[in-house]
């Protein structure tokens, strides 16, 4: 129950239109149990079963790992459906927001380090991807009741940059696919440090308009409060001496 008569809300039956915009409280009743969470929780099932694939039989079977590929491919397939889901439909839950992001950190380091762990993927290259990827979910936190830090065209190209080559480090590739894997990560690594400097830069110039509004809504607030009270003191003294002079004039009278 909303409180909203049927006929404010548009008739009884009324279905949502697609890609429309509905108040907080019907973004709310979205369901846990809609078609957007369930594809966060199957990215997140399948972080294990990717992770025994890779390295089962040593993590050299180029069968196991096709089917590991296929995994992956399937995470990074629902990562771009749920969000786009979610925000058509209204189907936006807390546990959305917050086991999305998890579960797209999760599939991506469980790769990166397995990889690191077989030898095939510096250490160093997993370290700076993290390092990035942890840091400005940290910083989103950070400046969140200021504002919300945007997703840039640039982020989206970086994140299909590592997906795109994490995944063709996972296949079993030589010859020139092999040397163009390389070149591949060479870019979302890059990609990864300069989106990560931007996201820095946005948070930080975000966080001192945020502090400046404050303080600036503290400040009026204050001269607010400050030029009432001497007002209401003149007036007092007004409403005195007025009295005062009114029993004066009574007493001349008399």
């Amino acid at each position: 129950m909303t409180g909203v008569p049927a006929s404010a809300a548009g008739g009884s039956g009324a279905k949502p239109v697609r890609g429309g915009k509905l108040g907080t409280a019907a973004v709310n009743q979205a369901s846990l149990w809609n078609i957007a969470n369930l594809l966060t929780m199957l990215r997140l099932v399948l972080v294990p079963g990717f992770v025994m694939l890779l390295l089962h039989n040593g993590g050299y079977d180029p069968a196991w790992r096709s089917f590991a590929w296929a995994a992956f491919a399937v995470a990074m397939i629902t990562d771009l459906f749920d969000g786009h889901l979610a925000r058509t439909y209204n189907l936006v839950t807390d546990f959305g927001k917050i086991a999305d992001p998890i579960a797209d950190k999760a599939i991506m380091g469980a790769a990166l380090i397995c990889l690191s762990y077989l030898g095939d993927l510096p250490w160093w290259v997993t370290g700076v991807i993290l390092f990035r990827e942890i840091g400005i979910t940290l910083m989103r936190f950070w400046v969140i009741r200021h504002a919300v830090i945007p997703a840039s065209r640039g982020g989206k190209m970086k994140t299909l940059a590592q997906g795109t080559a994490v995944g063709m480090y996972v296949l079993a590739l030589t010859g020139p696919l092999a040397t163009l894997r390389f070149w591949v990560m060479a870019v979302a690594v890059v990609l990864t440090v300069v989106t990560g400097l931007d996201y820095v830069r946005q948070a930080v110039v975000l966080r001192r308009k945020g502090l400046a509004a404050e303080r600036a809504a503290a400040a009026e607030a204050a001269g607010g409060s400050g030029g009432s009270g001497v007002s209401g003191a003149a007036e007092g003294a007004g409403q005195v001496s007025g009295a005062s002079g009114a029993r004066g004039s009574t007493g001349a009278e008399r």
